[in-house]
């Protein structure tokens, strides 16, 4: 489990392809911290770290993770958002996040809004997944708030201090990004769509 609040930055530095999954080698600034069979977020997916090698460590990508994430985009010099996994004796400062990527959007627009950054994504909107304004939405694994919400799109207001210190500040417009719904918010649609056929 995870907040949403991203801890670093990592650069890929290596891919290796093994049949359908990918190997990818990544650098951090706590890679010496990082532990084999560990959790550790990437864009907002779950990755299982599987080796350490000096100041590097490495995450294996099935299909499944690639056909729903936008990791089969991913270069070498890539920037990549991080999280560690939930320590219970914290405080939870983002949302609720489960490192599962729900679907991709579009980054549509990006807006310089003298000292903030306004952008719009668009996405296959569907009864599973929704978003509302003030909710929580997981942007690239970085836990925003909704501005504005329509049907298919919804909006974002990114402070200075998140562009500057995540992968924010690398995107444009068309590119692919990581999406995890409010979980609450999945939950409560599932449950009116059971209601619903009763």
């Amino acid at each position: 489990m995870f907040t949403g609040i991203i801890e670093a930055t990592a650069i890929i530095e290596k891919i290796e392809r093994s049949g359908e999954n990918i190997n990818f080698i990544l650098s951090c600034p706590f890679t010496q911290e990082l532990k084999i069979d560990q959790s550790l977020a990437h864009n907002g997916c779950c990755l299982t770290v599987v080796r350490i090698t000096d100041e590097n460590y490495s995450v294996t990508a099935i299909a499944e993770t690639l056909e729903k994430t936008n990791l089969g985009q991913w270069n070498v010099g890539t920037e990549v958002n991080l999280e560690r996994c939930l320590k219970f004796d914290g405080r939870l400062d983002g949302h609720i996040v489960q490192g599962h990527v729900d679907k991709t959007g579009i980054v549509q627009k990006i807006e310089d809004r003298d000292g903030s950054f306004f952008i719009t994504i668009t996405y296959d909107e569907t009864d599973d997944f929704t978003t509302v304004p003030q909710g929580s939405i997981t942007v690239n694994g970085i836990s925003l708030t909704v501005a504005e919400s329509g049907f298919g799109q919804f909006s974002v207001a990114i402070i200075p201090y998140t562009w500057e210190f995540t992968n924010m500040k690398n995107l444009q417009s068309g590119d692919l990004v990581n999406l995890e719904f409010d979980i609450i918010g999945k939950y409560v649609t599932k449950l009116m769509k059971k209601n619903a056929v009763l």
